[in-house]
């Protein structure tokens, strides 16, 4: 699992210039919760869901930039508060699963086992991706830490946009990487299901 807080931490260091921008301009980190969302969700059916890829990966890790950026912007603005962690973890839900639905989209345009098969994986990652989430939910929900697990969502995007990326540059190893996610996912939430476990039998 990567250590995603100190790269969180690194990278908001050179996004610290933009916010304040955004800050002067009286732009909300709602606003631009919002607008990461929102971006995500139509990059994804403007380009994603039609097999261009290329540009499509590519605008989506860009985009990306705007989950560090609302943090930080609330960070300077001193409104950090239990409405941006909910709202920031809610629409990073959609972004994920309108990301994987492209591309299922996209793959159900063929007929053919092999498509098929690529399917199934992606149906699997998007649902198991979407239970590591709310495993962590439920057992912070309960009082308890569940950060345990091999594929958090930074994990989980660098799988998923690499795949992205390298097919649209004409290496095709989307449907692997789909394979990869659907197994990694799987992994993740039994690990979180075995450490609430362990937590609450001790």
């Amino acid at each position: 699992m990567l250590d995603n807080a100190h790269a969180r931490r690194v990278i908001a260091r050179s996004v610290d210039p933009v916010a304040n921008r955004l800050v002067k301009l009286r732009v909300s980190p709602d606003a631009v919760t919002w607008a990461g969302a929102i971006g995500n969700l139509v990059i994804s059916i403007a380009f994603v869901a039609q097999g261009k890829f290329l540009i499509g990966g590519i605008l989506i890790t860009v985009l990306s930039v705007s989950d560090l950026l609302d943090g930080t912007m609330a960070r300077l603005l001193g409104t950090q508060s239990a409405w941006g962690a909910f709202l920031d973890s809610t629409l990073d839900r959609i972004s994920d699963a309108s990301i994987i639905c492209a591309v299922i989209y996209f793959y159900a345009q063929t007929d053919s086992i092999s498509t098929l098969r690529t399917m199934v994986a992606a149906l699997i990652a998007l649902v198991m991706g979407q239970l590591t989430s709310y495993a962590r939910a439920r057992a912070e929900g309960l009082g308890l830490e569940c950060k345990v697990g091999i594929a958090e969502r930074a994990e989980r995007s660098i799988i998923l946009l690499t795949g992205i990326i390298a097919t649209g540059l004409g290496i095709n190893i989307l449907p692997s990487c789909l394979y990869l996610l659907a197994v990694v996912t799987t992994i993740t939430v039994g690990q979180r299901i075995w450490h609430v476990r362990k937590i609450l039998a001790s």
